[in-house]
């Protein structure tokens, strides 16, 4: 889903040549059809199988947006001129990043290209983030964040961003500062001086005890009313949740009230 950040964030849900409002949708009752087609997102050929959120087997294995190093940016080699697109890199990898502190269900560090901010955040369901260190290129982004994975978490608890409310009393500044002391004196040079704490709101209508997620791989058909929308997920009554993104490719037909 596209977002757009607002008083809430606003989503948009590509479905063919149409973008839908999902957002208006909240509080209806919505019904989605898997039509038993995947598509790669890159190269359009059918796939049995979706690697990577949307790609077909060869796309990932030979795209640098699916290089191992865009989960584990430390890997980047493209600061060496080894990259599996060179140009790609220069528009992508070799481009300022940020490592930021973000709370989303918990506190985690991340890495993501100065372009992406706030849309990392929001697709990463985090309701706080503030700006650590910002990097000419994207594999000592990496090296950052590998010195700090000891102390912060790099990864998202989805059940408890989801179940999470709209606030947290955890101090972004005092964490940043922290984590500012843990690193090496070669990589404080790289220590941003924005100190804002970004605040994020997601439009949920309900606070989630029991979550109970489900795919088109399994369940072809669904409907149910739409109560929130946080991160990738779409929410619904119950606790049942999907995460539209991971279904990137797949031939859908959605209908609405």
């Amino acid at each position: 889903m596209y977002t757009h950040l607002g008083e809430n964030v606003d989503y948009k849900l590509p479905i063919g040549d149409e973008l839908v409002d999902m957002n208006s949708l909240i509080g209806k009752e919505i019904s989605f059809k898997y039509l038993g087609q995947i598509n790669c997102i890159y190269c359009g050929k059918k796939t049995k199988t979706s690697f990577s959120q949307g790609y077909c087997y060869s796309c990932f294995t030979t795209l640098p947006q699916t290089d191992p190093s865009i989960v584990r940016p430390e890997l980047d080699l493209s600061y060496l001129g080894i990259s599996r697109d060179m140009e790609w890199a220069k528009e992508n990898s070799l481009k300022p990043h940020y490592v930021y502190l973000a709370y989303s269900g918990n506190l985690k560090v991340g890495v993501t290209r100065e372009s992406q901010v706030p849309t990392r955040w929001m697709d990463q369901g985090a309701t706080r983030a503030i700006k650590l260190a910002k990097t000419p290129n994207r594999h000592i982004a990496g090296v950052i964040e590998v010195a700090l994975k000891e102390h912060f978490s790099d990864k998202t608890n989805w059940r408890e961003m989801l179940k999470q409310e709209n606030h947290t009393d955890i101090d972004l500044l005092a964490e940043k500062n922290k984590a500012a002391d843990l690193l090496h004196p070669e990589l404080k040079q790289y220590l941003s001086n924005e100190d804002e704490v970004y605040k994020i709101a997601f439009p949920v209508t309900e606070t989630l005890d029991k979550i109970k997620s489900f795919g088109f791989e399994k369940v072809s058909e669904y409907t149910g009313v739409l109560k929130g929308i946080k991160g990738q997920y779409l929410i619904f009554e119950g606790g049942q949740v999907i995460n539209i993104r991971k279904h990137s490719g797949y031939l859908i037909e959605l209908k609405a009230e």
